[in-house]
């Protein structure tokens, strides 16, 4: 009996010694089976050799290899918390090695739409404009006939406008804050409307849902020369000082004289390219005086006020920038994309 209780003294004075030397958890896992295996475990073959023993000696005996059992367990299992919360100097595959570097967490960014919308801004700030805003679902009077709209007006057919009723719709653009601040407001003033609006419009250039940035000026003696000084300052700022501009005639329904802006392109710097389809011009913005009509039906005397207005869409300005071709890469949410842009 002697023999036997000094052979397990020795096993587990063993195993502990083992236990101290295991860094990882395919070590453990391998002690584990070496001592606690079913078919071939060291404590497998104490309880088999115990049918070899005296008849009178077994109990203590069988009670010598439980205790030498359960030290064996209560060791593998505080050695496995261990190793799972990281207190190991060592590593594992599937543990923390705290000798390694941390990782650091992915950090987010600003939106691509969002950095050229806070730029647009920027710039008009800095020249003296205030930003206003007003609701994106709105009357009919103050999205479309204060702006000379007419009902039968080609830009309020069902196709083009989300109609929420025969009288509310969701703001085909930003000039209904226009319409809002010069009924509140006496001039002069100058603002930007930037915000979203809705047409009824998807494909790669077009969205249901898109950004604008507008703009207007009411003051005395504002002309037309005033739009185009303040329209080539703001092009240079956002494309550069080498950006040139041109002005094409156009019709709005709520400027006169209107036309439309263009800028030398920024991706061949005016030489001809796919892009500009070799013309060396991008259309950029819309933009012209204010149509006394519009004066009249805010209640202002177009003899004695005037001024100009414009409009872009963040997201051709985006695409411009970027050299993006499809409008809906800025909505998937595609980390790939939006992380370009960090």
């Amino acid at each position: 009996m002697s023999d036997l209780k000094a052979r397990i003294q020795g096993i587990r004075d063993a195993f502990n010694q083992a236990l101290g030397q295991v860094e990882g958890l395919k070590a453990l896992e391998e002690l584990r089976n070496q001592y606690l295996g079913r078919k071939r475990g060291i404590v497998k073959d104490l309880l088999n050799d115990l049918r070899s023993a005296p008849k009178e000696l077994r109990p203590e005996l069988g009670q010598v290899v439980n205790r030498l059992k359960q030290a064996v367990e209560s060791g593998l299992a505080e050695r496995l918390e261990e190793l799972k919360s990281g207190e190991s100097d060592g590593s594992s595959e599937r543990g923390i090695d705290i000798t390694l570097p941390g990782i650091a967490p992915e950090l987010g960014s600003l939106h691509p739409l969002n950095v050229v919308n806070r730029d647009l801004i920027r710039i008009f700030e800095r020249m003296g404009y205030e930003v206003a805003g007003a609701s994106e679902i709105e009357t009919d009077f103050y999205n479309f006939e204060a702006l000379g709209l007419t009902k039968d007006h080609p830009a309020r057919d069902m196709q083009d406008t989300f109609y929420i009723t025969d009288e509310v719709v969701l703001r085909t653009h930003t000039s209904n804050v226009q319409i809002h601040m010069m009924q509140n407001r006496k001039p002069p003033f100058k603002a930007i409307m930037p915000g979203r609006v809705y047409r009824k419009d998807a494909d790669i250039t077009h969205s249901p849902m898109f950004n604008q940035v507008e703009g207007l000026v009411v003051g005395e003696n504002i002309t037309f020369t005033d739009l185009k000084g303040t329209l080539e300052h703001f092009l240079k700022q956002l494309f550069g000082s080498d950006t040139k501009m041109r002005l094409r005639p156009s019709y709005f329904p709520f400027t006169e004289p209107s036309a439309e802006v263009d800028v030398t392109c920024i991706i061949c710097g005016g030489k001809g390219c796919r892009v500009c389809k070799n013309s060396g011009w991008l259309e950029i913005l819309g933009a012209g005086m204010v149509d006394p009509v519009v004066f009249e039906n805010v209640g202002y005397d177009p003899e004695t006020v005037s001024g100009f207005a414009f409009g872009l869409g963040v997201e051709r300005v985006a695409m411009l920038k970027h050299s993006i071709s499809d409008i809906r890469m800025f909505f998937d949410n595609d980390l790939r994309f939006l992380s370009q842009f960090n």
